[in-house]
């Protein structure tokens, strides 16, 4: 007889979502090919949207939550991985279609594993999570795009938010002059200037109906919050200049002008995260091992435990999480 283990479980009864720590046992995990000990998962804004059934995350019942997570291998059917592998997942459908990082155990593909950098402990990685990986993915589509720090300052949007801090450390290591537009300037000043931002904007002076085009101020943007912000974002974009967007705290409207693209050749590069190439997470991962400063790091992040996501999951949607929030399944 297994021991049942804790998880985290979406379910949804007339229409209505709701999440609770419930116990199942490893026949109840789905038949994939490597079995993982979960250590961490994290809380993220789409962990928030699903949890709660703000959006239709979930494409079924019941799922466990958390697109991400960090563990140990016990076993694997796949020879490129053995016991004893630390690993780590960053979407691919977990939470959406697979069963994702709130639970004890959980059995995954194995193209899915990417080996935890030894510069990080499973902890730190998920500090970093789907959400600095993210970050990581919009830098190097800034430095792809042949933005340098030379070029111009570069904004971040929601510069508080887990994708927004890890962003600004990231943007900042690397001798850019960033940028951090944030709701909550007086409360997140001294943290976002211990990251590296050299300057901080209040949301309201990008959450606006833009015009057309704006004085050309950003060499380059990383957006996490979409709709009126990413529009003016878009206005102020210098003359071949390039925003990564990658989120929609804001909404997911849009209500901007072709000018930016056809007058100054702005180019917006949209960032997934979810089915991003093995080749590319790699790359990634190795730059954050290269980057990230982990005394900084420390200051971005806290520790939860599982039972508290329902209500993080709350408070992200809401705007009252400052960086980023790790979730320990074993406490």
């Amino acid at each position: 007889m297994t021991t049942p283990f804790n998880a985290l479980i979406i379910d949804k009864h007339d229409k209505k979502v709701s999440a609770s720590i419930q116990q199942i046992s490893l026949a109840d995990l789905p038949d994939e090919e490597v079995l993982v000990d979960v250590a961490y998962s994290t809380v993220n804004y789409k962990d928030g949207l699903a949890t709660t059934g703000t959006l239709p995350i979930c494409r079924k019942f019941p799922m466990v939550g958390g697109i991400d997570l960090a563990g140990t291998v016990v076993e694997s059917k796949n020879p490129a991985f053995k016991a004893g592998d630390r690993v780590l997942v960053n979407g691919f459908g977990l939470s959406e279609r697979y069963w994702g990082g709130y639970a004890q155990k959980q059995k995954l593909k194995a193209e899915w594993l990417v080996r935890v950098p030894e510069a990080f402990s499973l902890e730190e990685a998920m500090a970093i999570g789907t959400a600095g990986y993210t970050a990581m993915l919009c830098v190097l589509a800034l430095q792809d795009w042949g933005v340098r720090p030379d070029d111009g300052p570069i904004v971040v949007t929601g510069a508080a938010g887990g994708v927004g801090t890890v962003a600004i450390m990231l943007l900042a290591k690397l001798g850019y002059e960033v940028t951090a537009s944030t709701g909550r300037v007086d409360e997140a000043r001294p943290l976002l200037e211990a990251l590296g931002a050299k300057h901080i904007i209040a949301r309201d002076q990008l959450a606006r109906d833009p015009g057309p085009l704006e004085a050309e101020t950003w060499a380059g943007a990383v957006d996490t919050v979409g709709d009126n912000t990413l529009a003016s974002v878009l206005a102020q974009t210098r003359y071949e200049g390039i925003v990564a967007a990658c989120g929609l705290a804001g909404s997911t409207n849009l209500p901007a002008s072709v000018m930016p693209f056809i007058l100054r050749g702005v180019t917006l590069r949209g960032i997934d995260s979810v089915m991003a190439p093995l080749e590319r997470r790699q790359r990634a991962w190795q730059g954050l091992a290269e980057l990230v400063d982990l005394e900084l790091l420390r200051q971005i992040y806290s520790v939860e435990a599982l039972s508290k996501v329902p209500q993080l999951a709350s408070d992200i949607l809401a705007g009252k999480i400052k960086g980023r929030v790790v979730i320990d399944v074993n406490a």
